[in-house]
């Protein structure tokens, strides 16, 4: 008996080595794993701050932080966003308080005392997102690309500021968009792009290249490059970057995952490094004024980080959104924190 239990003793020992060696395998694996992502994380920020060498558009693959450059596309002249008029965006303010939902001017903006060259947008954290579907808004006429997994991840700038693009037009203000959009050339084919605004430049008869949005607004989109359509449920993967420079190229940088998609064009088309100190990032509705309508349950934080040449805390400036398009979501509190990057958080639910 006693020989016999021995025996079992060892047989029953002889499966530790390898089990022990199993579960140093998983949490080696789970190291490689984390440093993997780290890396990846890294590349995404890198490539976001990686100037293309010159206007056109590009793309990039991790782990090379070189711009291939690639074929762009026209974007077609579509009115991708329309800004809200201040009447009606402080009389749906009036009207909702502080339960509407995001977007036609409630919104959280980052507002900086100085200068922005860059600003970031990411969603640290997104819980909850089972569906989302574009749907038109009655005030906006119905319009926008309508359907599943139809929204923007827009950059917006301030638009209270006159530059030389204006041509001294009285009342002329300057309203730059930083977008990337599924479905917006063709089906299954997303577009990656900026969208120039004159707001207020007077008349039907707009500089030329630009369009009129017969309300005395004119209206451009930059080249686009193609990117892929990514299902909203994915946001947390997704960042947006837009970047000025004074005297040379504004630049859309887009990523998703491991690859990144950018366009750059002539910041002179309304020369917005000279006047840039806020900016909206949000998930809004695809064109036309409408509304990306999450499922029930979801939860979104919405990160706003910019390069300003400081390391202080900016402003959450509240009901300071410029899009016209909307979501379902409501807005949780706005912090913002000091750092190499300055930004603002929030959490957006329903």
């Amino acid at each position: 008996m006693i020989q016999i239990a021995i025996v079992a003793s060892l047989a029953g020992a002889a499966w530790l080595p390898s089990a022990f060696a199993t579960q140093a395998g998983d949490e080696s694996l789970a190291q490689v794993d984390q440093v993997e992502a780290q890396a990846r994380a890294d590349w995404r920020e890198t490539i976001t701050h990686t100037s293309a060498p010159a206007e056109g558009c590009y793309q990039a693959e991790y782990p090379s932080i070189i711009w291939k450059q690639v074929g762009c596309n026209v974007a077609p002249a579509r009115v991708h966003s329309v800004p809200p008029v201040p009447s009606r965006r402080n009389l749906s303010l009036a009207e909702g308080g502080a339960s509407q939902t995001t977007g036609n001017g409630h919104d959280y903006a980052l507002s900086s005392s100085s200068l922005i060259s860059t600003t970031t947008g990411t969603f640290p954290s997104v819980t909850g997102v089972t569906s989302e579907t574009g749907v038109g808004v009655a005030a906006f006429g119905g319009g926008g690309i309508l359907g599943p997994n139809e929204y923007t991840l827009q950059i917006n700038s301030n638009f209270n500021s006159t530059t030389a693009a204006c041509k001294s037009h009285s009342g002329c203000t300057v309203w730059q968009q930083f977008i990337y959009s599924p479905d917006y050339n063709v089906n299954g084919q997303a577009a990656v792009f900026m969208q120039y605004w004159l707001i207020g430049y007077g008349g039907t008869s707009c500089p030329s290249g630009f369009g009129s949005d017969g309300a005395g607004d004119c209206y451009k989109n930059s080249a686009a490059v193609s990117a892929p359509d990514i299902a909203a449920t994915q946001l947390g993967n997704l960042k947006l970057a837009g970047t000025v420079v004074s005297g040379g190229n504004d630049t859309v940088t887009f990523t998703n995952g491991t690859k990144a998609y950018s366009i750059s064009a002539k910041d002179s088309v309304l020369y917005l490094a000279t006047v840039w100190k806020q900016s909206e990032f949000n998930v809004v509705g695809n064109a036309g004024g409408s509304e990306a309508k999450f499922n029930t349950g979801s939860s979104i934080t919405v990160k706003v980080a910019v390069s300003n040449g400081s390391t202080s805390a900016p402003t959450c400036a509240s009901n300071a959104g410029t899009t016209g398009e909307t979501n379902n979501l409501n807005l949780g509190t706005c912090t913002a924190s000091s750092g190499s990057t300055p930004s603002i958080q929030f959490p957006e639910t329903n």
